[in-house]
């Protein structure tokens, strides 16, 4: 069934609190962990990268193919979408790495950060649509969540190098004056009071608040501030980055379609095909992790070498000339995953099955 139309929740109540709660909760017993075990002052351990970054970040990347295939028929209709930006991707990678692997990863990485920090504000955004807040307070509500998380990328770029990255050393511009950091730090704080005096202000006046809105601002000022700017860990990043931006979006995917193969039913069609595994969790994972699973093997060993023991094989050199088509061509459903995703999940009439799985109209 989808959400209903008058619930301020986009999944459900015990849905939202769980995926994004949780999540977050995730993130924050994980922190506790590697301070217990003093797991904070190193690298990420192998365990920690098959859970968090196979199992969650690459998984949570191919649930944008199970989105595509959800789709069924109506993909026909967004060629240009489904075949085109592959092609571009994969083109333009090959470009760019050919001028120098590091163009090719600084460019994916700022990538990588338009897009999740786009992921916070698409929450904040359906949230609001859903509590019916179309013009009111749509600015301060943007400026909080945009806040809570650029605020701590300018204090990574103002104290680089860090102990962790977002993909290898070096992908972040140097050089941002600390000055600006601390200017951002000052701002954000009379962002977040007003903000915060705001939706005080609409509860007194007995307004409904969103609290999935305000969960997602707090949560996201939580994890993202720890992750950056209290911790220099490469623990400590990847716990607060994976988990509250994958997690969420897996369940994202995960209850549309379900909601999508009811509707179909219930109208008397077909459901897609991936729309009839997707009522058992298992047969929604299961495929995910495999293909996420066999995408870091592939990584590992032909580029990186650096987990023999997860990804057993001979180390293979492809050479210079290869890599520069075998590595974009690896990143390949990254970037399709940051692109397509500014396109699927918009309020707009060829996405209604799943705006309607979301209960907005």
């Amino acid at each position: 069934m989808a959400a209903p139309v008058n619930s301020p929740w986009l999944f459900g109540r015990r849905a939202d609190l769980l995926l994004f709660g949780g999540s977050t909760a995730l993130a924050l017993l994980f922190l506790g962990i590697g301070h217990a075990t003093g797991l904070l002052d190193g690298d990420a351990p192998p365990w920690l990268f098959l859970v968090a970054v196979v199992g969650v970040d690459v998984a949570h990347v191919w649930a944008t193919g199970w989105r595509v295939l959800a789709d069924g028929s109506a993909a026909r209709a967004r060629l240009a979408l489904y075949l085109g930006v592959p092609l571009a991707a994969w083109a333009a990678g090959v470009v760019a790495y050919s001028v120098s692997a590091l163009l090719f990863w600084r460019v994916l990485a700022y990538l990588a950060v338009f897009h999740f920090v786009r992921q916070q504000y698409g929450w904040v955004a359906l949230y609001r649509r859903k509590n019916g807040e179309r013009k009111d307070g749509r600015l301060l509500d943007a400026a909080a969540i945009y806040g809570a998380t650029l605020t701590p990328l300018l204090f990574w770029h103002a104290h680089l190098p860090r102990r962790f990255q977002w993909f290898l050393r070096g992908d972040f511009v140097n050089g941002l004056p600390e000055e600006v950091s601390r200017l951002a730090f000052v701002l954000y704080a009379g962002i977040f009071a007003g903000w915060v005096v705001k939706e005080v202000a609409r509860a007194r006046a007995g307004r409904p608040v969103s609290w999935g809105k305000v969960l997602i601002v707090l949560s996201t000022a939580a994890t993202w501030f720890g992750g950056i700017v209290v911790f220099d860990s490469d623990y400590a990043f990847t716990v607060t980055n994976v988990f509250v931006h994958g997690i969420p979006y897996m369940g994202l995917v995960w209850f549309t379609s379900k909601s999508r193969a009811q509707a179909r039913r219930d109208a008397g069609d077909a459901p897609s095909f991936a729309d009839r595994l997707a009522p058992k969790l298992v047969f929604f994972l299961a495929p995910l992790l495999l293909v996420a699973f066999a995408e870091e093997w592939g990584w590992d060993l032909l580029v990186w070498h650096d987990h023999a023991v997860l990804f057993p094989g001979p180390a293979l050199d492809p050479g210079a000339l290869l890599l520069v088509l075998i590595v974009p061509l690896l990143a390949l459903p990254q970037a399709i995953h940051y692109v397509w995703d500014a396109f699927l999940w918009k309020v707009r009439p060829e996405n209604r099955g799943t705006v309607e799985a979301l209960g907005i109209r």
